[in-house]
């Protein structure tokens, strides 16, 4: 199934952005209510959420997850591929078989009410003067952002400062240089801090809560500050053994449980 344009799909819970706020950014939840919840505990006070999708498929507690992400103040989310694969929204052939198997899985276990919480999201909009989308700009579903040369052509879809996407699970930034040239990228380390106000464009990825692929295990996200205008990158430890033992007995592949301890 074609996944309807951003502009004919609703957009839920979207802040004005009137006021200066600090922003918890999360991306790619992943059902593992674990690392979400030591996300939650780890975080410094903030005043709203933007969540930049997939926060079920591959884990155990999609319905937890959704809903504990919904409690959160003046949320801002968007739907991710793995969201909309579990809504029966997208071709599970296009996912490998531990995707697709887990999506299926997803599928039978959602709660009808998160399952219209997740109908109801668009996978790209506006947020605060910041343009998210759970992939890239250009491709709000299923465009990993990861080498330079990618990076002027979603430079050209959006016209704020500042852009936000998840998908990739691998905190970094790309720094525009010009129309015509590869974008710098940055890999960020834990707890470093960017300058968001020298007048360079950026397009942030925070990392992933629930499944972290650069090799630290640790829950990755980030705080976002538009009266400071910076964004630092945070990890927390999790109890991982937990999520892997929830994995398993739900029936899921074992190397989704695997993963977790490596951060691959």
């Amino acid at each position: 199934m074609v996944v309807p344009p951003k502009s004919a799909r609703p957009r839920a819970s979207m802040i004005a952005g009137t006021s200066p706020m600090r922003y918890l950014v999360l991306s790619d939840v992943h059902a593992n209510l674990e690392a979400l919840e030591a996300v939650l505990a780890d975080a410094p006070a903030y005043e709203a959420v933007l969540s930049l999708g997939d926060l079920v498929g591959y884990g155990p507690n999609p319905n937890e997850c959704v809903e504990r992400v919904r409690s959160l103040p003046n949320l801002t989310s968007l739907v991710g591929n793995h969201d909309l694969a579990a809504l029966g929204e997208l071709d599970l052939a296009a996912f490998n078989a531990y995707a697709s198997s887990s999506a299926e899985w997803t599928a039978r276990r959602l709660d009808s009410e998160v399952r219209s919480y997740l109908g109801s999201l668009a996978p790209s909009l506006g947020c605060d003067g910041a343009f998210l989308a759970h992939a890239s700009p250009r491709d709000p579903v299923w465009e990993y952002l990861e080498t330079p040369d990618q990076g002027p052509a979603n430079f050209h879809r959006f016209e704020s400062a500042l852009g936000f996407v998840g998908h990739t699970h691998v905190p970094r930034v790309f720094q525009e240089t010009s129309s015509d040239e590869p974008s710098h990228v940055v890999m960020p380390g834990k707890d470093d801090e960017i300058d968001l106000g020298d007048g360079v464009r950026r397009i942030v990825n925070p990392g992933g809560v629930g499944q972290p692929r650069n090799g630290d295990p640790r829950a990755a996200y980030g705080i976002w500050d538009t009266e400071a205008r910076t964004f630092a990158f945070r990890r927390v430890p999790y109890s991982f053994e937990i999520t892997q033992t929830k994995i398993r007995s739900a029936g899921l592949p074992h190397v989704l449980a695997e993963r977790l301890a490596h951060g691959l």
